[in-house]
């Protein structure tokens, strides 16, 4: 399994793992599809980690960090995301991929990682978990999906020392090769 950073080429594969969650879960609040364009400007952005696994040259999972909120203040907070082929979980997927975007965002400054889980989802939580994310808070039947109200727990991790004042979190940036859009 190699862990490398995301390219457009692989918007559409990161396209129809997530799609799978979208139209089958509710693990993911989101309720429409998104499209591999969608994906393919996001790793163009570069301005946070994109992550893919890739097995026998094809996307088995991907992860990445986003802003955790739009506020200035927040600038060295992330939102974590992982997601993986249906069944590829399990196999230790997951965690190459977490840990790999935390050192990343680490060495990229950022300060501390959030994610947003809905419950239950014993799987991801102890993913979390086994990589020291404290638990903050559960919002109760905050999401209406597929007929349910669901719940979301909020975890979180720092990554370094809280510095007086912070330096300037920087920007992940892809390799150039294969960033054509996808078809």
């Amino acid at each position: 399994m190699l862990i490398r950073p995301a390219e457009t080429a692989d918007a559409a594969a990161i396209a129809a793992i997530y799609s799978h969650y979208v139209r089958e879960t509710c693990i993911t609040f989101i309720c429409k599809e998104p499209s591999a364009q969608h994906y393919a400007a996001q790793i163009a952005e570069g301005k946070y980690p994109f992550l893919v696994a890739e097995e026998e040259g094809e996307v088995i999972g991907f992860a990445y960090a986003s802003a955790f909120r739009p506020h200035d203040a927040f600038r060295w907070d992330v939102e974590l995301t992982i997601y993986l082929r249906p069944g590829r979980e399990g196999k230790g997927t997951g965690s190459r991929l977490m840990s790999a975007l935390l050192d990343e965002l680490t060495r990229l400054g950022y300060l501390t990682a959030y994610s947003c889980i809905t419950v239950p989802n014993e799987p991801s939580v102890a993913l979390h978990r086994r990589f020291g994310f404290d638990e903050l808070g559960v919002f109760p039947a905050t999401g209406y999906k597929h007929g349910q109200w669901h719940g979301v727990l909020w975890m979180s991790k720092t990554l370094a020392d809280l510095p007086n004042p912070p330096e300037e979190p920087r920007t992940f940036r892809a390799p150039q090769q294969g960033r054509e859009q996808p078809s």
